[in-house]
Order: C-alpha cells, then structure tokens, then sequence
C-alpha cells in the first residue's frame, strides 16, 4: 500500500516559511512511522531532521504529533492508523531547531529542578536499601515516564505560563516521594507547593490522553496537592 507521508518542515536558519512537504511510501507489513521517516532520510530528502534512539518506546526520543494525536513514532504501526496519509509534526509549543526536532532544553531544565534522584541522609546500610512489593506497586505507574514530553506539549497550563514545571516533573517528584527509600520528601514536597508548581495544575487531563505510557499525571499531581496541603497544616498545628 502507498502511503503518502506530509512532514513538517522548518529551518529558523534559512528565513523559509514553515510547510509541509509530500513523500510516497510504499508501506510494508509491520512498517512503523520511524521506518517510514528512515525511508524518507535515507531515499528521498537526506536533509530531514528528526530525532530516534532506541526504537523500542524507552527513549521518549521520537515522540511527534502524528494525525491529530500525540505518538511515539517508533511504536506506531502505519496500519493502526487506517490512513493512506499521514500528517507529521514536531510536538507543539516547544521552539523548534528544525523539522521535527523541538527544543527540549527548558523541559529537562524542569525536571532537575524536583531532584529526580534517590536522596537519602541515613548512613547506608551494608547492601542495599531493600523495598517490598507492595511498595514498589505504589510507584509502578508513574516510573514508566520515558520524559518523552509530548504531556508538557499537550498542557494547556504550559502553554500561557513558562514557568510552570509541568506534569512530567511533578510525576517525577511524585514518584520519588513516594519511593520508600527516598529520604528527601519533605525536602522535595516545598519544590513543588510554589506558585508555578502542583497548584497551577487545573486538572485538564490533556497530559494523561497525549501519553504513550498511559501514565495518569492528574490523578498523581492531584496526590501532591494532597500531600502539601497536609504538610501545611502540620506546620499551622506546630
């Protein structure tokens, strides 16, 4: 089956004007959008830009807007998709470098901010820090996050206010508060109670249709708020 691929392209460097351009794919069985970009790279334009690691959906590297829908191209079955064309875009509201490539410095930027690591301020123990089952279960949703960003890109919130950290870092603090090895909660709790943290959250659910993980960030932003709200009253009872 041929399938015409209509691709996003833009070069800030050169002053043209964003515009897509057409390619015809023949589309094999178990063709991934991935294979077909790599098709248009390595066949027809080898100027498009786009960015892939793994191809195994762990890397979050190709996440793309893929008719109408936010998608790890890697992962995405041009069949699945019941269209002899497709429709390729970098994620929305982040600048872009070229073609499908954005930037995602700002993002990353957010995530260090919540200290998206293990801190602990007891002595180590011989081994290891152990965790049962049932405490690994609490955080089991939250740690398949691969920060591929499209959740940043589908926020409303992030759209009007840079400063928010957005859902991708409030799940990682989420899921570090909530290891049970994690000694730094409280610490890492007043990151995200401040004016562009959990509470600039409204709750939209646009983070939780646009992940690939199937990851629930509101229901998991909706804890911290919790959290915080506990913690302030245990400083107000003091």
């Amino acid at each position: 089956m041929n399938v015409s691929f209509s691709v996003f392209r833009f070069n800030p460097e050169t002053g043209e004007e964003p515009h897509f351009d057409e390619f015809e794919v023949l589309a094999r069985e178990g063709m991934t959008v991935m294979d077909g970009l790599l098709y248009i790279l390595d066949n027809m334009d080898q100027t498009l830009s786009f960015r892939f690691a793994c191809r195994e959906g762990v890397c979050g590297s190709c996440a793309m807007f893929i008719n109408g829908s936010y998608r790890l191209a890697c992962q995405t079955q041009i069949k699945d998709l019941k269209s002899s064309k497709l429709e390729v875009q970098p994620l929305p509201n982040f600048p872009i470098i070229k073609d499908l490539v954005v930037d995602l410095e700002a993002f990353f930027e957010k995530v260090e901010k919540v200290m998206p690591f293990l801190k602990t301020v007891s002595a180590p123990p011989e081994k290891e820090r152990l965790q049962t089952q049932h405490d690994r279960h609490r955080i089991d949703e939250v740690i398949d996050c691969i920060l591929c960003a499209a959740c940043q890109s589908a926020c409303p919130q992030g759209w009007t206010d840079k400063d928010f950290l957005g859902p991708a870092a409030l799940i990682k603090a989420y899921r570090f508060i909530g290891d049970s090895r994690d000694e730094a909660g409280k610490e890492r709790l007043k990151l995200v109670m401040g004016e562009d943290g959990v509470w600039r959250c409204h709750s939209v659910f646009n983070c939780v249709e646009a992940c690939p993980k199937k990851i629930n960030q509101t229901i998991a932003i909706s804890s911290l708020k919790r959290k915080a709200v506990a913690q302030k009253l245990k400083f107000w009872q003091r």
